[in-house]
């Protein structure tokens, strides 16, 4: 019997020794947007636990919320175009529905010289919208990623 017992509780430890503990958050997470201006362009900046699986760039004339569909006006007063930026694989809370970005979800960039406001759109099963507005239709934009710490920047120029 204790043959069978020692056997029993072996088998059990080696099962969860090797089985891989799943980690604390599975979906990368929004901390922080940033922004600031740089000679000739300015930045939005989103700070995030991880990078996300992909993210898709949309140059639009007005936004929704992708739970409700209700139109979002992007702050910051004179917005003629929208970049919107959608990450697959990415939101601005945890696993278990605790908000990991705490900064406001529509706001105008005053100090920035060609974005005008940025608003969230989207936080629902791993995807995060972000739309950035500004307001010469003649501007570039270049999204792209950075890592260490994990980064997603929006640049918006003339």
């Amino acid at each position: 019997m204790n043959r069978r017992l020692v056997a029993v509780l072996a088998a059990v430890v080696a099962v969860f020794t090797f089985v891989p503990i799943a980690s604390a958050q599975s979906t990368p997470t929004l901390s922080n947007i940033r922004t600031g201006q740089h000679n000739g362009f300015s930045r939005v900046v989103l700070d995030l636990s991880g990078l996300p699986t992909e993210h898709r760039v949309s140059e639009v004339t007005s936004v929704a919320n992708c739970g409700s569909g209700n139109p979002i006006t992007v702050a910051g007063g004179q917005v003629n175009e929208i970049l919107s930026v959608t990450l697959i694989g990415a939101a601005a809370h945890d696993d278990n529905g605790n908000l990991t970005y705490m900064g406001s979800r529509n706001f105008a960039t005053p100090g920035l010289s060609h974005v005008r406001g940025v608003a969230l759109t989207c936080d629902f099963e791993a995807t995060l919208g972000v739309a950035v507005g500004y307001s010469n239709p003649n501007s570039w934009h270049r999204v792209f990623t950075l890592t260490s710490p994990n980064r997603l920047v929006i640049d918006v120029g003339l």
